[in-house]
């Protein structure tokens, strides 16, 4: 039976780590803040609920959360405005756009997440974070919340990445590609799987991670799997269950009970790959933040030398 991989114990790690090191931020100047602006166009339910969650990471940790939302009758030029005053806001140092967009107008979802600047960019969904990413440049990359979720896991399961065939399920901008970029730059050998891919269950059963984010409730099935692979699953579908009181229930993208008989460590669904998105979208936050602080500190004491050289001469 595969070892579990909690996403809800690595997430509280990774949330425990955030809130020790705002508090020691702000120990050694009071002044520190780290501001995460979630912009919401119209009032979905599910969105706001997500969002509820957001929120209530964010006071827990000591981020300040601000929701700026949007009448769904809000034009996109009225949406691209919002975006640009929170990128000139120096408090707020992390911009997210929840998405879908709930609108009556026509609205370019991808113009408004690529108008977020690259720095504010904790969803790592601009395309200039992005081409950071695809070509190696992780120093200067804000990786997205769930593909660095999943490789915080992968991490975790104590697996070798650097040499290990790794198969990624999946190709979307989101998930898919950036998650195969990270395995690639960690020095895996990486193959991206999708619709069109010939024999995809044996493809999959070389690998030694693999990562499924394909949207299909419990397509991947035991006999996809290598024995002793990690199993990394992305994916969260609503079935119809007759057993449950709500007449359904929630499932991943692989078939758990036949996939934990082979893989030698698998993260569950719910509480897997999902808890993990929303701490690494804090600690996209919580790490511009504190370089953002750093870096003015850096200014005003060279500056303050500056000032005092010209003094003295």
């Amino acid at each position: 039976m595969a070892r579990l991989i909690s996403g809800k114990e690595v997430s509280r790690e990774v949330l425990d780590g955030i809130k020790a090191g705002i508090a020691a931020a702000r120990g050694k100047h009071a002044d520190f803040s780290a501001g995460l602006a979630i912009v919401q166009v119209g009032d979905l339910a599910e969105s706001n609920v997500y969002i509820g969650k957001k929120i209530q990471s964010c006071k827990d940790v000591g981020i300040d959360a601000r929701l700026v939302k949007l009448s769904k009758s809000s034009t996109q030029s009225q949406v691209l405005e919002t975006v640009n005053s929170l990128n000139a806001d120096s408090s707020i140092h992390g911009i997210i756009v929840q998405l879908p967009l709930d609108t009556n107008q026509t609205i370019d979802s991808h113009l408004v997440t690529n108008s977020i600047s690259a720095e504010k960019d904790v969803d790592g969904l601009t395309s200039l974070n992005a081409g950071h990413l695809a070509q190696g440049d992780l120093a200067r990359c804000i990786p997205p919340c769930t593909p660095n979720g999943c490789m915080e896991l992968i991490k975790k399961s104590g697996v070798t990445i650097a040499g290990a065939k790794a198969v990624v399920i999946g190709r979307s901008k989101i998930v898919g590609a950036p998650m195969a970029a990270l395995l690639t730059w960690h020095n895996a050998s990486v193959t991206v799987c999708h619709s069109k891919t010939k024999d995809l269950a044996k493809v999959c059963s070389e690998a030694d991670i693999l990562v499924v984010a394909i949207g299909r409730g419990e397509m991947v099935t035991g006999d996809f799997i290598k024995p002793g692979a990690v199993v990394i699953d992305c994916g969260i579908n609503s079935i119809e269950d007759a057993t449950r009181k709500s007449g359904r229930r929630l499932v991943g993208d692989v078939h758990f009970e036949s996939a934990s008989n082979v893989a030698g460590a698998i993260t569950p669904v719910p509480g897997g790959v999902g808890p993990m998105t929303v701490a690494m979208l804090l600690r996209n936050t919580y790490d511009i933040a504190l370089r953002a602080y750093e870096e003015q500190v850096t200014k005003i004491v060279v500056e303050g030398g500056r000032m005092v050289g010209c003094t003295l001469l």
